[in-house]
């Protein structure tokens, strides 16, 4: 079992680097309501969502993100985590990356 978690470590530690890049080169909305916005008008280009969304929230912004056929990360740490990654001293449940800038962020979630 030692090796899947060492590959998950990795994995969540590059979505970081590139969350870090998408935070600095690029356009993106933090929260539930601003992506949920940008799922509606067709602006994000993946939705990361942290472990700890209630279920009825996650199952909605999939639903949204299947119809806008958009892609969905599910992150592996929960929202104090996804708040850090994002450079940001407080909680983050979801996120919409609009542009990813300089990052290669869409390549690296697509397993």
């Amino acid at each position: 079992t030692m090796p899947s978690s060492k590959k998950q470590k990795k994995s969540s530690e590059s979505i970081n680097s590139h969350l870090a890049l998408v935070m600095k080169s690029g356009k993106f909305n933090l929260g539930y309501k601003s992506t949920l916005k940008t799922l509606r008008s067709g602006k994000a280009k993946l939705i990361i969502l942290s472990s700890n969304t209630p279920p009825l929230r996650k199952s909605e912004v999939e639903y949204y993100a299947m119809l806008a056929d958009t892609g969905v990360h599910h992150y592996t740490g929960n929202n104090v985590d996804l708040g850090a990654a994002c450079g940001r001293h407080y909680r983050v449940s979801m996120l919409s990356v609009i542009d990813a800038g300089d990052s290669d962020i869409m390549g690296s979630v697509q397993e």
